[in-house]
């Protein structure tokens, strides 16, 4: 349960500010409970009252009970006074509890001060109390300072420290990670073929949110990254309700066998909770999901009962809280709902909306720009071109790899062999993208443009990875913006993107290093492989729960990628695979591809 104090000295304006804070909060929709600790042996009861009466009997618990309010009262009769954390646990579930006094206890506290009372600011010793509301403005005091009669102000504070509400986009800092080291991508010494393992484990401890956070509505939030851990606002259920539509009596009035009881003029619906109090030995009839009326635990199903004459009858026992949901029993209002790094799906956005949660602090998108390199590259042009160039395949797919991993795709185009458009291209990129990722001339040959640019003015990192196909990977940074050299065929940058750009992506972008998802399926082909590198072979599971392999292992058969639903991994070590073997199978769907 989330506590906030106000305290103060004698005459502060404590009970003043108390009153106006309940007020303001419970207006804006919060449930409010209060707790005040009095110095002296106080009574809420009156001397002649029946239960003064029967407290002077000697009772250690009175409860008085009305249709408006009960009270319970406890006498200590010499017992320690009662902790402030055992004094909550009395309490039912709220949004807030706001404790006047306390002082000496360690919650969470503002100080109520008037000039008046002539006493020293407890905030100035006190790190609990974070905050000072003050009718004479102190000067040099190490935590915010309100005006004394600014509720709305004081009550905002309020809200914000105990997580109730998020903090104002102006107070909310837009705070960028810090950015990547040129070093990051570089290999230890004497490394110069990385298994796939360790260039995975590499990368992974490399990378780090490069984004800056934002605040967005729920409804627009889809797809983006929490970048806070977000706490439930409120309990879900709210409160205790019934599961059916039936009729609802206090389990203690009934007992075993056939039950008859009358029934209350009203009714009890979602939305239209039954105001009064239904008596013991009384039922009422309530529908599903209406707030469970006081006097009531239990409900018994309409379609196990009979009504007549304005009684409801049905056959016991029946047992306690039956067709009952606890307030709070899905999700407790403070509890974690969903942790920092999760990228919000459709269901994600239900369960906060159903939670009391409007807006959301996100990692703003990731935003992934996609350049191919090459003389010979064209755009797809009917056909037309002569038989010398090729048409570039890789640009529109890895656009809608970015955007199928949940990034924003930026195409920044196709640049010939020219290092100096090159450089260029790179120099306006990297103001308008977060990373990079390049087809094509990542390798050391003499037109490997992107590699070559990169060693001389970037930071460079040609990575040969043990892995086939794809075993050249470029890794740099461009002024601070990571760059990925794929290689420019299209099989091998598909590979090396959905194995290693797509992790490193999603570490960048806030969401935290992701593993594919693979499963053990039987091979319906058989292959040999040497030892010293990992492959991976276009694949499709087929009807009879076996995975095929692409007639050719050709990397230039682009129509193996479309034909596959998956890759088969196969390990670094050497390995023969004959039909039924068991192979490691890794769906399009675990890749982040969509269907």
């Amino acid at each position: 349960m989330r506590v906030f104090g106000v305290v103060g000295w004698k005459n502060s304006g404590k009970t003043g500010l108390m009153e106006r804070l309940v007020a303001e909060i419970t207006s804006r929709g919060f449930t409010v409970a209060t707790l005040k600790h009095a110095h002296h042996s106080f009574d809420v009861d009156h001397q002649g009252k029946d239960s003064y009466r029967h407290r002077e009997a000697g009772a250690t618990e009175v409860l008085l009970a009305s249709r408006q309010r009960w009270a319970l009262m406890h006498e200590l009769r010499g017992q320690d006074e009662p902790t402030l954390e055992q004094l909550l646990a009395h309490l039912s579930p709220n949004d807030l509890v706001l404790i006047e006094g306390y002082k000496r206890d360690d919650h969470p506290k503002i100080e109520a001060n008037r000039k008046a009372t002539g006493q020293p600011l407890l905030a100035l010793e006190d790190e609990t109390v974070r905050a000072v509301a003050s009718d004479n403005g102190p000067q040099e005091v190490p935590v915010p300072v309100f005006d004394l009669d600014d509720t709305v102000a004081i009550a905002e504070f309020i809200l914000q420290e105990t997580g109730l509400v998020a903090k104002s986009a102006e107070n909310t800092p837009d705070i960028a990670a810090p950015v990547m080291k040129d070093d990051c991508f570089a290999l230890p010494p004497g490394v110069e073929w990385m298994p796939v393992d360790d260039a995975l484990a590499h990368l992974k401890s490399r990378l780090g949110p490069v984004v800056g956070t934002e605040e967005i509505a729920v409804p627009d939030a889809a797809g983006s990254v929490l970048a806070v851990d977000q706490m439930a606002l409120r309990s879900n259920p709210p409160g205790a309700n019934s599961a059916v539509d039936g009729y609802g009596f206090a389990h203690a009035g009934i007992a075993d066998g056939p039950q008859v009881l009358p029934l209350v003029d009203g009714r009890a619906a979602a939305g239209e909770p039954f105001e009064g109090v239904v008596p013991a030995g009384h039922a009422i009839r309530i529908l599903t999901g209406a707030l469970i009326p006081e006097g009531v635990d239990t409900v018994v199903m309409q379609e196990d009962v009979n009504v007549q004459d304005g009684h409801v009858a049905f056959q016991g026992p029946v047992k306690p809280n039956a067709n009952t949901r606890k307030a709070g029993e899905d999700v407790k209002a403070g509890q974690l709902a969903l942790p920092a790094g999760h990228r919000l799906r459709s269901p994600d956005l239900a369960l906060l909306t159903g939670l009391g949660v409007a807006k959301v602090t996100v990692y703003k998108r990731l935003r992934v720009g996609v350049l191919s390199t090459g003389d010979e590259i064209v755009p797809a042009d009917g056909g037309a071109s002569p038989k010398g160039k090729t048409y570039d395949a890789n640009r529109p797919m890895l656009l809608a790899l970015a955007t199928d991993w949940g990034h924003e795709a930026v195409d920044l185009g196709h640049v010939n062999d020219d290092r100096a458009l090159l450089k260029s291209c790179l120099d306006s990129a990297h103001e308008k993208v977060d990373v990079i990722l390049t087809s094509g001339g990542a390798s050391a040959g003499d037109e490997d443009h992107v590699s070559a640019l990169l060693k001389e003015e970037g930071a460079l990192e040609a990575w040969r990875i043990a892995l086939k196909p794809g075993r050249p990977l470029a890794l740099g940074m461009w002024h601070g913006v990571p760059v990925f050299g794929l290689p420019g065929n299209p099989v091998a940058a598909f590979v090396t993107a959905a194995i290693f750009a797509r992790p490193s992506l999603s570490a960048l972008s806030g969401a935290g290093w992701i593993t594919p998802q693979a499963f053990m399926v039987p091979a319906a082909f058989s292959k040999s492989k040497k030892p010293g590198r990992r492959e991976y072979l276009r694949a499709r599971v087929g009807a009879d729960g076996r995975v095929e392999m692409f007639k050719s292992e050709g990397s230039g058969r682009i129509s193996g990628l479309a034909w596959a639903n998956g890759l088969v991994e196969l390990p670094d070590g050497a390995l023969t695979v004959n039909e039924g073997d068991m192979v490691r199978f890794l769906p399009y769907g675990s890749l982040g591809i969509a269907d």
